[in-house]
Order: structure tokens, then sequence, then C-alpha cells
């Protein structure tokens, strides 16, 4: 059942009046039961964890300091040593474990997941999935570790290669998937033998603690995998990746951020893995299908409120196709529910803050300043949570700030197109390259553009690309390394070789 809360607020003469669906109230309780079952530190210095739906405060943590995250290093440290040691058989057996806990919890995991970061219960549910199938996956690569056997081509002696791990990992994930940037980070370094301090963002904390709570359950050392959470990032990376224990850094934010801890890294020569910021592109061409480019385009946009590193950014639609796909966008787009995620029907929750809502304000404003004709949406909503209305622009000028950043919302920037060596041009005009997407029916103009566009990953005819069997990341400022697949193990081994001297025999 879904209630209902009259909120309207004219932004325009196209926005339309919304209405915000609020919590259905069992769902509310339920979500009230897995909080007071979780098992949460204490400390001194707290901070609040607040629902994003509502702004009421959830759960207090603890404010870890410096001191307090070396000692997470050091407990982490002396038990990896033994981890190490294990078999992969015992690391994978462990890890299959992990995944049937959270498989099993999976209802409890979505409504914290909902409770804490606002998506919608329907999305939060496909994130359980999306990041409990990275468990199972290295669970099943944890006993397929690479190594080769060759022959010195000027003979006598023969060449073995062997994985070893890292060593102590710090990673670092951000608040917009909760559970699944946790799992994709902590299950690879694991199944190679890694002990892991882990900082997850201080907006969503609550699903970490549960999933690693899962994790000691299913036969993770306590002290294998430590959570630090904290309100001073800097003063936690400061402290612990010039640490000598810590090898290898893996962060998921910001690409200013990455910069910072790459120069950290660099000066404790730190492998290290960062997935950063994105502008995806997403180009649609006159020969596409409209209904699936339609769909491919609201998917892309409005997957987590358009709050992901591979959402689409920039909308590059061809002249002959645009009037109807932007008409078929933003009707799809305006009649997306918005309101509580714990809500029936929902299809837009809350953003993540009251700076998110003001940032989609300000882009739209300018936007429109600059040319842009809203179609539908255009306006924050009242209300004690953080809700801005789905949004589409058309017309959108080159010169308007939202046609250059990552958005990171719930607005659709469409600009016309006219030929391919246009579009591709315009498209790779950034600093970024993390996700691209392509609609046509052209199976060489899917796959030309697609080699064309640089970026680390492409959906062709799809809005939601990733898959725990596929290697994600970006180049240029998007990042370094790979997260996902085969890649995603390698990332947290080290490759050593041993020479043995062959002496010929009679």
């Amino acid at each position: 059942m879904t209630t209902e809360l009259n909120t309207e607020r004219t932004t325009g003469p196209t926005a339309p009046s919304t209405r915000l669906a609020v919590a259905d109230p069992a769902r509310a309780r339920a979500a009230d039961i897995v909080l007071q079952g979780l098992r949460l530190p204490t400390g001194p210095a707290t901070f609040d964890v607040h629902n994003p739906a509502t702004g009421a405060v959830i759960a207090s943590l603890p404010d870890t300091g410096p001191g307090e995250a070396l000692d997470a290093v050091a407990r982490a440290d002396h038990a990896g040593r033994e981890w190490a040691a294990t078999t992969p058989r015992h690391r994978a057996d462990v890890l299959r474990r992990w995944y049937d806990l959270l498989v099993e919890h999976a209802d409890a995991i979505a409504l914290l997941v909902t409770l804490e970061m606002g998506k919608p219960l329907a999305e939060s549910r496909s994130e359980v999935t999306y990041g409990s199938d990275f468990v199972r996956w290295y669970a099943e690569e944890a006993v397929r570790p690479g190594g080769n056997v060759r022959d010195v081509p000027t003979g006598g002696a023969t060449l073995l290669t062997r994985r070893a791990p890292v060593g102590l990992s710090v990673l670092i994930t951000p608040w917009n998937f909760p559970l699944a940037m946790a799992t994709r980070k902590i299950a690879p370094a694991l199944a190679a033998g890694c002990p892991v301090v882990i900082k997850p963002a201080a907006l969503t904390p609550l699903t970490t603690y549960y999933a690693v709570e899962l994790a000691h359950q299913a036969g993770v050392p306590e002290d294998l995998v430590q959570v630090v959470c904290t309100t001073n990032a800097s003063g936690f990376s400061d402290a612990v990746l010039p640490d000598a224990r810590v090898r290898k850094v893996s962060f998921t934010g910001s690409t200013g951020v990455g910069k910072v801890l790459l120069r950290l890294a660099a000066d404790n020569v730190l492998r290290s893995s960062m997935e950063l910021g994105g502008n995806a592109p997403l180009i649609v061409f006159d020969d596409a299908d409209l209904e699936r480019a339609v769909d491919g385009a609201y998917a892309a946009k409005m997957r987590n409120g358009g709050q992901s590193c591979i959402a689409a950014n920039r909308i590059f639609v061809q002249d002959g196709i645009a009037d109807a796909f932007v008409e078929g966008l933003a009707e799809k787009m305006g009649a997306a529910v918005t309101g509580d995620g714990l809500a029936d029907d929902v299809a837009l929750g809350p953003l993540i803050d009251d700076r998110a809502v003001t940032s989609m304000q300000r882009l739209v404003d300018d936007a429109v300043i600059h040319g842009a004709s809203v179609r539908t949406g255009g306006g924050a909503l009242e209300s004690k949570g953080h809700f801005f209305q789905a949004t589409v622009l058309d017309h959108v000028p080159a010169r308007a700030e939202i046609a250059g950043m990552e958005i990171f919302g719930p607005v659709a920037a469409i600009q016309r197109f006219t030929t391919q060596a246009e579009v591709v041009q315009r498209a790779n005009a950034t600093e970024f390259g993390l996700a691209g997407y392509v609609f046509t029916e052209s199976l060489d103009r899917a796959l030309n553009v697609a080699d064309a566009l640089e970026t680390g990953l492409v959906g062709i005819n799809q809005g939601v690309p990733s898959n725990a069997a596929a290697p994600f990341g970006g180049v240029k400022h998007s990042g370094l390394g790979r997260e996902g697949s085969a890649e995603g193990l390698e990332e947290y081994q080290s490759i050593r070789f041993y020479n043995l001297a062959r002496r010929p025999t009679a």
C-alpha cells in the first residue's frame, strides 16, 4: 500500500506538480527490525547516519581517528599472515558460504540499502543480487590461480610463474552502491589471500557492517576484515596509506580525491586501483530501435536516481530520430513515481543529501539560461527528504555547465548531432573515459563507434552493462585497474617467477 504526501512545487510552465510516495508502514517496521539487530561498534566520538528520504537519524557510529585506524591495520596484518597460508579451496569455501548468507539475508540487506542510501527497494534488491555475484564469482576464481611454465629461449632453464597475495589492502568505497562496492573489492582480496581494511562512506556505512558480519559468520576471521568509519577521510588516508604494512589501495570515488590518494600511494609504492569520475556519452543513431533506445536511455540515466559513475551523462541524439526520442523519454521520465524507496512502485528515490539537490537545481537553471528547454520536471521538491524531479532538458548547448560535468542526478541532458564523425569527436572531448552507450541497429556502426569511444566499457543497445563477469574500469582520468572478472583478482596478486636451471643429461 502506498500513502502519498502532496508536495506541489512549480518550477516553470513545463514542471508538473508531484506527489511524493511515503514508506509503506510494514516495510518501515521491517527496516527498523533490521537496524535493531545490526551489531555496531561504540565509541566516545560519534556521527549520525541519516535516511535521505526523511532526514531522520537512523544510527550513530564511532568517528574513528587516525590512531584507531592504524590499530585496525595492525590487527588485519596479523590475521592476514595466517590467511595467506590457507589453501585456495579453503578460501573458496568460505567465500561460497558468505555468498549463501548474503542470498539468505537478501531482503534484510535490501531494506538497509534503501534506508541509508534511498534507492527504490526494487533497485536495492537488484544491487544485492549484483553485489552477491562478486562473492560467488571470486569463490570460483580462488581455485583457478594463474600461472605458467615456459622454457628459456636460449635453453638450459625453465621459468615458473606463480601468483602471490599482494598484501594488506586498504579499500575505500563510495555511498551510492553500499553493498556492491564493498563486495567487489573485499571478495577478490580475500580470494587472493589478502587482509583488508575497508572504509565505507560515512553517508552509508551500515550495509558494509551487515555484510562483513555475514562474512564473519561464514568463516572469515574476525580480524581479517576491519571496517573503519570516519568523517575525517583525509586523516584516515594520511595515516594509513604511508604505513609500511599496507601494500594495496583500491578507491572508488571522485577523480580529485583519487589523484590525492595516488600521490600518497606513490610515496609508499602501493599497488593502486582507482575507479574514478565519469562523463558517459549515450549516442542514439537514426536507425536505432526507438523503444529500445528510450528504455535503454531511461535505465542508463535513472538507475540509482542518476547517482552512478556510469550514468548516461551527455545524451547525443541524431537529428532524424531526436524529436520522437525526446518525446518518448520525457513521457517515461515524467511518469516515474517519486518518493521514499520503501513505498510501492517508486522509480525515483531521494538524492543523497541537500547538496546534491542544490547542485541539480543549479545545473538545470544554468542550462535554461543558456537556451535549453525543460521537457519535464526541472525542480526540487519541498520535503524533509532530498528529492528532485526526473528532468529532461532538450537542445542543451555545449556551453552549458551540465554539458561538461558529471551530473550525478536524475537529469537527462540531450544534445543533437548530425554525423557519426561529429558525435564521436564530441563524445571523446572530455578528460573522462569510464562508460559509453551506443544505440543503433547496424552491427558495423555499433562496433566501429564502440571502438572509437575512449572509454573502458560500452553498452550496445542496453543501458545496464555492468556484470560480475566483466572487467569494470576506465581510461584517461576515470581510473586505473579493473574490478570484476579474472582481471579483478589479478589486482590483488603479485606475479613471481622462479628460474630453474636444467643440467644436461647424457
